[in-house]
């Protein structure tokens, strides 16, 4: 891809690209940006047609990006970056509703004409020489609309490649025709100088017709193709209603869903879906997420429940208030992300892309060695037969199938997954998750259900108030952490009725608690190495251990420096974790539990879910060293988490798999986000990422192997054996169908269970 050294203040750009016809179009505006001072990475897509740029924006601007493209003589305008992803998607489906329909008005007059000159060809063979050349002016009426009109594109399009000092696919198809036009036109006119010379006076007006019909056909069907390829995508962006109902003290009003703003108050009646990120004031309902989480179960919401925009509301009404809008939206980011995946490519493209860049030069040198050839090696009929050949190399060859071998798979995989909750961020996310053999697995979060409760509580004071005490200091701390036990440590003081207070110098130790002061007091909470840190003996938790339930996670409270008590935590286990388990080692991969809990409690919820390998006690460091101790021998290594304290650890791994309930650190630092909370959709991912590089290697060797085959066939390389040399309205037939191959064999994706 690029080029130099990325800058230390970099930018990023996203281009819409207009014009692009084939993989050597896409390298050659690949190729102009990248040689743009400033630029340190650029990636064009041909499939969605976006070209995706990091530069200086100190040396370079996104003016000069666009100018650089438009000079190769593409079309190009700047993505607008805070615009609605739905709104550029609508925007992405015109263009390609509008390409299509052009391709439909020029593709069928074509064929038409194609049929005709097919069979007035028959007749010709049979025709009197006089009637011979009426039947040729004939068919020079037909061709030359069809060449000029339905098939011009190929030549202003090469004509503006060749000035550029570059050729493209219509390079070769524009040289294919304008020779079997301008060797007709010339047999047309001047029949007497071929035959008086011994060369047949044969017309290839049929194949000039076939060619431009089939070309066309191509592209239409491949075109259709790649509309298909985004259908996923196409129905999570329109999960969101074009119109809601919107209340403004008692006046119920209807507006576009774009003139919603933050904290306004919406109805989502029965049956529609729900219009924005938002808290239910009122009502109650089931609603089902499985549109976003993957997951089929209606989900209870109620007063104070959270609600995701593009959702299907139940039986019941909800009243709203809009917490998230516009591009801000779940839904928006998710469609965000997944067109940031699709605009990406993996390490397995390398190998596609060089060849695409010198792609057509050698196929117009190889066109022209088998002219010369033929020509060489038989002084009568080998100019004919070497400039038939010559044409169906330049039309059968087609690098089209090698630029949409890999972008193709990963935009319908990217969608297909984000489908059903599992977002991947990158193509190169994709191909690393599909070589998995090691899973790392976090507990709290990842295969229990993230919302434990206090189940037991021990004091060291024997005052009736010592257990409120214990609850209202370690629940002021950790009202401003994040983690799940935190959270059920806050609900616990609110089930008592404690108010709780804000705490001062708060500092959260990841991996290990939290501490802050609350009113005279300096409290820290948290695990066993916690309270060695801040001088608590072990011999005091380890007393107070013995009194609180083996397999429960435990909370120890100090107050200045001593030992005030401790809270026993119990995370239920997921319904699905043991079947995730289960499936993941069916796929032949080992599955390691790695968790900050104490020991007990880490071996219990091992066996329950059927894990073998487990690691407790485990601190941000200890994971992050175990995960680069596994991929040292050899594993290639996910790791799973939802919590800040796993951030390093997934960022370190091959692959990071972030649980979507989680801290927006973690879904950062993961390659992968699972929307839902099922894990699941682990193993789903995994596999869907399987099934993905597995039509990749397809795509690659049917386009490598096409070539391959296909260039020394139109060549003449049987014409010894057989004495049959390709048509070129074959060779065009076939290059047509090469990359629609391509694409149709990726939307076998979409069929993934």
């Amino acid at each position: 891809m690029t080029a130099s050294a990325p800058p230390e203040h970099s930018g990023h750009a996203t281009l819409d690209i207009t014009g692009m016809t084939c993989a050597a179009c896409s390298a050659r505006v690949e190729r102009a940006l990248s040689a743009v001072p400033g630029v340190s990475e650029a990636a064009v897509n041909l499939m969605t047609g976006v070209a995706s740029v990091a530069y200086d924006p100190a040396r370079v601007s996104p003016a000069a990006l666009t100018a650089a493209v438009r000079e190769t003589g593409y079309g190009a305008e700047i993505s607008v970056p805070d615009r609605d992803p739905r709104a550029r998607l609508a925007g992405r489906d015109a263009r390609q509703e509008e390409e299509i329909r052009a391709l439909s008005r020029r593709f069928w007059p074509s064929a038409a004409a194609a049929v005709v000159t097919m069979a007035l060809s028959m007749r010709l063979h049979d025709a009197a020489m006089i009637g011979a050349g009426a039947l040729r002016y004939l068919l020079l009426a037909i061709t030359s609309p069809v060449l000029l009109w339905a098939g011009g594109s190929f030549f202003t399009r090469g004509w503006r490649a060749a000035r550029h000092g570059s050729a493209d696919m219509n390079t070769l198809v524009a040289l294919g025709t304008g020779a079997a036009f301008g060797l007709s036109l010339a047999v047309t006119i001047w029949p007497e100088w071929f035959t008086s010379r011994g060369l047949a006076a044969e017309v290839y007006y049929e194949a000039v017709t076939a060619i431009v019909a089939f070309v066309l056909l191509g592209r239409l069907l491949e075109a259709r193709a790649r509309s298909r390829s985004s259908a996923a995508i196409r129905r999570l962006a329109g999960l969101a209603p074009v119109t809601v109902h919107r209340i403004r003290g008692d006046v119920e009003e209807e507006v576009a869903l774009e003139q919603v703003g933050l904290e306004d108050v919406l109805i989502s009646r029965p049956g529609e879906r729900i219009p924005v990120d938002g808290s239910v004031v009122a009502g109650y309902s089931n609603v089902d997420e499985s549109m976003l989480t993957g997951e089929a179960a209606p989900v209870a919401k109620t007063v104070g429940s959270r609600v995701t925009g593009g959702t299907l509301n139940g039986l019941g009404a909800l009243r709203i208030r809009a917490v998230a809008v516009g591009s801000d939206s779940s839904l928006a980011r998710i469609l965000a992300m997944v067109e940031q995946a699709q605009e990406t490519r993996p390490p397995i493209q390398r190998l596609a892309d060089r060849i695409v860049g010198v792609f057509v030069p050698v196929v117009l040198g190889l066109a022209l060695l088998v002219l010369v050839v033929w020509w060489l090696a038989a002084p009568g009929g080998g100019l004919l037969h070497g400039l038939v050949a010559a044409v169906s190399v330049l039309i059968i060859a087609c690098p089209c199938a090698l630029g949409l071998a890999v972008p193709a798979a990963v935009m319908v995989a990217t969608g297909r997954g984000a489908e059903h909750g599992i977002l991947i961020k990158s193509g190169e996310a994709l191909e690393r998750a599909a070589a998995v053999d090691l899973v790392a697995l976090d507990k709290t979060g990842t295969l229990t259900e993230g919302r434990p409760s206090v189940t037991q509580m021990v004091v060291t004071e024997s005052s009736p108030e010592a257990e409120s005490r214990l609850l209202l200091e370690a629940g002021a701390v950790e009202r401003l952490s994040e983690h799940p036990i935190a959270t059920a440590i806050v609900r616990a003081a609110g089930a008592r009725g404690l108010v709780l207070g804000h705490p001062e110098e708060f500092e959260a130790l990841a991996g290990r608690g939290a501490r802050g002061s609350v009113g005279p007091h300096r409290i820290d909470v948290g695990s066993p190495a916690l309270m060695r840190d801040i001088g608590v003996s072990a011999e005091a938790v380890a007393a107070m251990e013995v009194r609180l339930p083996r397999q429960a996670t435990l909370v120890f409270v100090a107050r200045d420096g001593a030992l005030a008590g401790a809270l026993a935590v119990d995370d239920p286990v997921r319904p699905g974790s043991a079947e995730a388990v289960a499936r993941l080692k069916a796929q032949g991969r080992a599955v390691v539990l790695v968790s900050g809990d104490r020991a007990p409690a880490v071996e219990a919820l091992a066996r329950q879910v059927g894990i073998e390998r487990f690691e407790s006690a485990m601190l941000p460091a200890m994971k992050l060293e175990a995960i680069q101790r596994w991929r040292a021998e050899g594993r290639v290594v996910a790791m799973v988490g939802d919590g800040i304290n796993d951030g390093p650890a997934l960022a370190a791994a091959d692959v990071g798999i972030a649980m979507g309930t989680g801290t927006d650190v973690a879904m950062e630092a993961g390659a992968i986000t699972l929307v839902g909370a099922d894990p699941a959709g682990i193993a789903a991912a995994l596999d869907l990422a399987g099934d993905a590089l597995r039509v990749i290697r397809q795509n690659l060797w049917w386009a490598f192997g096409y070539n391959l085959v296909a260039i020394p066939v139109a060549a003449g390389v049987l014409y010894p054996l057989t004495g049959w040399l390709l048509s070129p309205a074959i060779a065009s037939a076939a290059m047509a169908l090469s990359s629609v191959s391509v694409v149709m064999n990726s939307l076998r994706l979409r069929r993934v269970r």
